[in-house]
């Protein structure tokens, strides 16, 4: 059974490979990653790769810190499934990144405090997405997905 099994608001289904596999097709690549630390490092290059591809330089830096947040709370979940990141071009003007996990342990913002050493990632989500962020539930696990507006084009 594939891991998300069903469709994430419209968005096209993961595909689920071998590790580190990338799937790619028109406004949508995947990439099945292990639960392992230095899969967040995978995860970022993947992003930063896709999303220069695309033309769209200016949202790598937030695109990236939020896919190093999101999959390292998937890792830290240690659940035995695999991990997929995806990253979708729903409209022009928006990129989603996804992240897809075999856990039921759903995300929740907390108020860190001012000596906490975490819990801040949904925090920066939050705030780099301005609250265009969620999850899905899944029959064996959950999407958390992440929408960037894309830059307004220059006029010529």
């Amino acid at each position: 059974m594939n891991l998300l099994s069903n469709v994430v608001r419209g968005d096209a289904l993961l595909q689920r490979g071998p590790d580190a596999s990338v799937h790619s097709s028109a406004g949508l690549a995947t990439i099945c990653l292990p639960y392992r630390p230095e899969s967040v490092g995978a995860a970022r290059r993947f992003v930063r790769t896709k999303l220069r591809a695309w033309g769209l330089d200016d949202l790598v830096d937030d695109a990236v810190v939020i896919v190093s947040e999101l999959v390292t709370n998937s890792v830290e979940t240690c659940c035995r499934a695999r991990l997929l990141v995806g990253l979708r071009r729903p409209t022009d003007r928006t990129v989603r990144i996804l992240v897809g996990d075999g856990s039921r342990s759903m995300p929740v913002m907390v108020q860190a405090g001012p000596d906490a050493t975490s819990g801040r990632g949904l925090a920066m989500v939050h705030r780099l997405t301005h609250g265009r962020w969620g999850v899905t539930p899944l029959a064996f696990g959950k999407v958390v997905h992440a929408d960037l507006a894309t830059p307004t084009p220059t006029p010529r």
